[in-house]
């Protein structure tokens, strides 16, 4: 599901801290960029949060309801909530697993990648196909 939400961009000293008043979330950017993705980054964090809770996502509010100063930039950011789950789950997790000394060394001496090995492993453990 892709949407596009209101967001205030308040200047301070180091950039931006950035309102997301439909997730009731803060986050901030060192400058306009940064900030926008920032934003998006948070809304798509609680987004899966939301999803993973079961809730729905909220609405998204009217650009012209938005108040804010006249130092701030009032914008809308998209999300697309799909696109960033999958990204989301494509990122590595560090893992820390033990295997016996000799099989380490062993493993290490013929060039053993471990990180696609345990990969490998575990696809074939859970019955998962490429």
């Amino acid at each position: 599901m892709k949407n596009a939400y209101p967001v205030i961009l308040h200047p301070d000293e180091t950039g931006f801290w950035v309102e997301v008043p439909d997730f009731q979330i803060d986050t901030q950017g060192e400058d306009v960029v940064d900030a926008i993705e920032m934003a998006r980054d948070a809304m798509g964090m609680m987004g899966l949060e939301l999803q993973d809770c079961g809730q729905p996502y909220p609405s998204a509010s009217h650009l012209n309801t938005i108040q804010a100063a006249p130092t701030d930039i009032v914008t809308l950011v998209d999300i697309d909530f799909v696109d960033y789950r999958k990204q989301w789950e494509r990122l590595p997790i560090r893992k820390v697993c033990r295997v016996p000394a000799w099989l380490c060394h062993k493993a290490e001496h013929a060039n053993v990648n471990f990180n696609a090995c345990l990969e490998k492993a575990l696809k074939a453990e859970l019955g998962i196909e490429e």
